[in-house]
Formats: C-alpha cells, structure tokens, sequence
C-alpha cells in the first residue's frame, strides 16, 4: 500500500534545520541517489527515514533533501566509485564562516559530505510511504 504525501518542510535557520536533522537521522541513503547539480547550484539527497512525526510508527518513508544555493560540494571518508553503497545519515548541522554557511551531513562510519552556501534554503520533501509488510 502506497500513501501519497503532501508534506514539505522549509529550514531557512539554523532552528529549521534542527527539525530537519532530527527527522532525518537515522535515514538509509543510497549513494547513487545523492546528486549534484553545480550549475543549478542545487544539491539532492532522496532518503528512506523512519516515520517520526507519529508516535510508535514503524512506518518508513522515502523523501527528498534538497538544498539550494550551493556552492561548493567536499567529501570525506565516503568512496565516490561504490555507487551500491548504503549510507545512514546521522544528523545535519550548520557553521557560519564569515558570509557563507557550511552545512555539514554527518554519516556513520565518519562520512562527512560539507556543502558551501550562500543562504540557507532546505527543504525535506515527502514523496511517499512505504509499507513494511509487503
């Protein structure tokens, strides 16, 4: 069973994207679905999270991290030739380094992704819920 999503979260603040991290966390990325669009200065992650806005849900649901305004794209202890590579997001986090942000996606085993923006403009897009028991 499939449910459609109409659900969308904007962060334009460090407090945002507090939200943002905390839904994330925990999150099964595949490394082939991190894109990044330099020209379109736009950054994509599609991600399978837990269900966290309702209680005691085992519920999963694929979504899509995007940011805008990107710059840069560095990162670190993450191999860029296993595109079969599962990554699980641990949180998200923000530095300001003079007039530019730094946001930082922290992943287990010490993955780093760092991305160079002028402002700060996410958004975690649901797309749809998937059932377990199918």
């Amino acid at each position: 069973m499939v449910e459609k999503f109409l659900k969308k979260i904007i962060a334009q603040n460090h407090e945002d994207l507090r939200v943002i991290s905390a839904l994330c966390s925990g999150a099964k990325i595949k490394q082939s679905e991190i894109k990044y669009l330099r020209e379109n200065k736009i950054f994509l992650i599609s991600l399978e999270r837990d269900n966290k806005e309702k209680f005691d849900s085992k519920d999963k649901i694929n979504s899509i991290l995007k940011f805008e305004f990107i710059e840069k794209s560095k990162s670190k202890n993450i191999d860029q030739n296993n595109d079969k590579n599962i990554l699980e997001l641990l949180a998200i986090d923000l530095f300001k380094k003079e007039k530019r942000f730094e946001i930082v996606l922290l992943f287990s085993n010490n993955g780093i992704i760092n991305l160079e923006a002028e402002v700060i403009e996410i958004e975690l897009d649901n797309i749809e819920k998937v059932n377990d028991k199918n």
